[in-house]
């Protein structure tokens, strides 16, 4: 991908990923260009969300960006707190995650999905107004459905490695799938074993 593609993408909107009664409704920052430009959450290549979600047991192998629209088979989902896309989160204003908040709790309120896990402390904190917020699981219900705070698996978020972070997922994929093998399947309401 060349600059000039990247650069052409800002501002653009990446579609979400989702269905009804999710299980875990995943809600990054906003898309990176790379994101944007592909269509495909996640893009950047050194974004570490889809290896995370593999290494936490979301998924049973790891998925590419291209490959997101698996995601509502295994209960999950992709959205954004803000829609647009732009090259770093910190050219966001304040404004725009408040209305983001407004508008995801909305989105969750109309898929139902049973967890909405923020990636990135930061975001969640601007969003709904949490400034002493942490990683994990939170008191407050976004449309109706419980909230975990996750690590960004941005690759600028050197805080944290692949392995740290697969353990906080795996924290929320232990809550959200309970049992070792078994889900509920949302599209019926079985179990999977």
């Amino acid at each position: 991908m060349t600059p000039e593609e990247r650069l052409a993408a800002r501002d653009r909107v990446v579609p979400d990923v989702v269905a009804g009664g999710l299980l875990v409704l995943f809600c990054g920052i906003n898309p990176s260009l790379t994101s944007a430009a592909t269509g495909h959450h996640f893009a950047h290549p050194g974004n570490r969300f889809w290896p995370v979600l593999h290494r936490s047991g979301f998924t049973p192998r790891q998925l590419t960006p291209s490959e997101q629209d698996e995601l509502p088979h295994y209960g999950l989902g992709i959205t954004n707190v803000v829609a647009r896309a732009t090259a770093r989160a910190d050219e966001l204003s304040t404004e725009e995650f408040r209305e983001g908040g407004k508008l995801l709790a909305g989105r969750v309120e109309e898929l139902s999905p049973r967890w909405l896990a923020v990636v990135g402390v930061t975001a969640y904190r601007k969003a709904f107004g949490e400034r002493t917020a942490r990683t994990g699981p939170q008191e407050r219900l976004v449309g109706g459905a419980r909230v975990w705070v996750l690590p960004n698996p941005s690759g600028l978020n050197a805080h944290w490695t692949v392995r740290t972070m697969a353990e906080e997922y795996a924290r929320l994929r232990a809550s959200a799938m309970p049992g070792p093998s078994r889900r509920q399947l949302p599209e019926t309401g079985r179990s999977e074993s």
